[in-house]
């Protein structure tokens, strides 16, 4: 339930991306608005190509709108230079993509100690805050094993558990389940409502799963660059 009172811990307005193929230009995202509060679960819909990974690398800072403003936690994150931008993506947002994407030479419990590390917090500290991340995720008596141990489905949730670590006001995540089997992405449905509700934490998921976007407060279908909400009533 949105509180109507409560301030976007991410809003998009007027958001465009065009870019260069080969003797043209390609207008990849057009007048994307979106405006995400605590404790929501945003699904975005859509065919391959329709500007879904675009607009979360655009959500996520990791590249710039051509076009249009943005906040997160209420800060302007548009126009910023890289060390800026760097900085406010890390204070404020957590990712997880279809592959984990874990370091294999460090453990379930180092993997999500990381982000922290790279933020210079004391390591005895960062490892606490880890364990105690792996817990919320049902990892705890995993946290010493490599991700060549863990099956698919615990790989992916040490990944939700390093996006979750830092506390960030919005985890973006692409396909989280692409890689999974039936069974073990109905598990990590179950997570993630779970962590939604538990900890607050908003997510905007891009996925081709319709069972996943079910579950979603909001439902959104991207369809050649332009974003429109579902007005049927979502999860």
């Amino acid at each position: 339930m949105i509180d109507p009172a409560a301030e976007a811990v991410l809003r998009a307005e007027h958001l465009a991306k065009t870019y260069d193929e080969g003797a043209g230009r390609v207008e990849v995202l057009r007048d994307v608005n979106l405006a995400v509060y605590p404790h929501e679960m945003i699904a975005v819909v859509g065919a391959s190509g329709s500007g879904k990974s675009t607009l979360l690398h655009l959500l996520g800072l990791l590249e710039e709108p051509d076009e249009g403003r943005l906040w997160i936690a209420g800060q302007a994150a548009t126009g910023l230079d890289e060390r800026r931008r760097s900085r406010l993506r890390n204070q404020t947002l957590g990712f997880v993509y279809q592959f984990h994407h874990l370091l294999p030479e460090f453990s379930a419990l180092d993997n999500v100690a990381m982000p922290l590390i790279v933020r210079r917090m004391a390591r005895a500290q960062a490892r606490e805050r880890a364990a105690a991340m792996l817990d919320q995720v049902g990892l705890a008596a995993r946290a010493a094993h490599f991700p060549g141990q863990l099956s698919g489905g615990e790989r992916q949730r040490v990944a939700l558990a390093r996006a979750l670590v830092t506390r960030p006001v919005c985890v973006l995540a692409d396909e989280p389940t692409g890689n999974l089997d039936r069974h073990t992405a109905d598990a990590m449905f179950a997570l993630l409502t779970r962590i939604n509700q538990d900890l607050g934490t908003a997510f905007v998921i891009v996925t081709h799963d319709p069972a996943l976007a079910a579950l979603a407060h909001r439902r959104f279908h991207m369809q050649a660059g332009l974003l429109a909400e579902d007005t049927q009533e979502a999860g």
